[in-house]
């Protein structure tokens, strides 16, 4: 008789925005979708998460795993070949340094400059955004407007009450996307039916609240982009620029987790009934080594090795992380909340 196979087990993934970090997060979920021991229930995301989210989703719909893995690679080699035509690019001397950062570009630093004393209202008056053709070739929006298999949870800030708006089935448009990752110093504000959204990073980089109430499955995987830590204390301009930036758009995530932490506790006391409060395995894949050696200019460098570096990266993380946590799937978390966010 022949073996059953074992039922998948469903998670949710949360996944973080961070520019061109996020191809980081691509080679994450390329492995991921490779392993068939897994089934993703539901998606939230910000910014670069909520790209990756998105094309992931309609990928899926058209083709399956396979479909998915091949929409995120076009996906970002189209992002790749949009950069080329940037004047943000590293200097030979970067290329060098092997950092992959542009910190001796005079077009970064001239950008730099720009973005602190005009606003994008002023420097880019017609509002061009490279990332709109982008998305609309490699995202059927029709296709997402009629719901996915994968449930889409993609985050953006109402700049009017300063609450996270999060863009679901039926809501999810380019519009939405590019709202997910409006950086309000680079891109103008873009205005859904009347309310004006920034990215979403300020309120929720992931927002984790979707997928407790929208979805069944417990266990929920974090894709870290942007470090918790830092080992040194900034003092150029650049290192501060980079660790303000850290700071601020992990801040709601670790809000969450501290509530998260409490109602576990609660729950491990006995204070809470389960029947009526919700235990979460909290999952948590990162490379964090490694991405804390990357400054916020690379988060603009579309350079494709650079692109590659970071996928190649994302899925050697992610192997061991399977390798290591598969097991505890569907029976507990996998991080230590409290020791980390507390």
């Amino acid at each position: 008789m022949a073996k059953m196979k074992p039922e998948a087990k469903k998670v949710n993934l949360a996944l973080q925005g961070g520019g061109a970090h996020g191809a980081f997060s691509w080679g994450v979920l390329d492995r991921l979708l490779e392993d068939e021991r897994l089934e993703i229930e539901g998606i939230s995301g910000t910014s670069a998460g909520t790209m990756n989210a998105a094309v992931l989703a309609d990928g899926y719909e058209q083709g399956g795993r396979e479909g998915a893995r091949q929409a995120l690679e076009a996906f970002w080699r189209r992002i790749a070949e949009a950069g080329r035509m940037s004047p943000l690019q590293p200097t030979p001397f970067d290329r060098l340094l092997g950092a992959w950062n542009m910190d001796y570009s005079p077009a970064f630093a001239l950008f730099g400059l720009m973005t602190r004393t005009l606003s994008p209202y002023q420097f880019n008056p017609l509002n061009q955004n490279p990332l709109r053709d982008v998305l609309e070739e490699s995202i059927d929006f029709e296709r997402l407007a009629k719901g996915t298999r994968i449930k889409l949870f993609l985050s953006a800030t109402n700049v009017r009450t300063g609450k996270v708006k999060v863009f679901g089935d039926g809501e999810i448009s380019v519009d939405a996307l590019l709202a997910s990752a409006c950086l309000p110093f680079m891109f103008q504000t873009v205005v859904i039916d009347g309310e004006p959204y920034w990215d979403g990073g300020y309120m929720g980089n992931p927002a984790l609240f979707p997928l407790i109430y929208g979805t069944e499955s417990p266990d929920v995987i974090i894709i870290q982009i942007n470090p918790l830590g830092s080992d040194t204390i900034p003092k150029t301009a650049h290192e501060i620029m980079n660790r303000v930036n850290e700071i601020s758009f992990n801040s709601s995530l670790m809000r969450e987790m501290r509530a998260v932490s409490f109602v576990t506790h609660l729950l491990d006391e006995g204070h809470l009934d389960e029947r009526k409060y919700r235990r979460m395995h909290v999952h948590w894949i990162d490379a964090e080594d490694e991405m804390r050696g990357l400054g916020v200019s690379s988060k603009l460098n579309a350079d494709l090795d650079f692109l590659l570096h970071l996928r190649d990266l994302g899925r050697r993380t992610s192997d061991g992380w399977l390798a290591a946590n598969f097991d505890a799937i569907g029976r507990k978390s996998t991080v230590d909340i409290r020791e980390k966010f507390m």
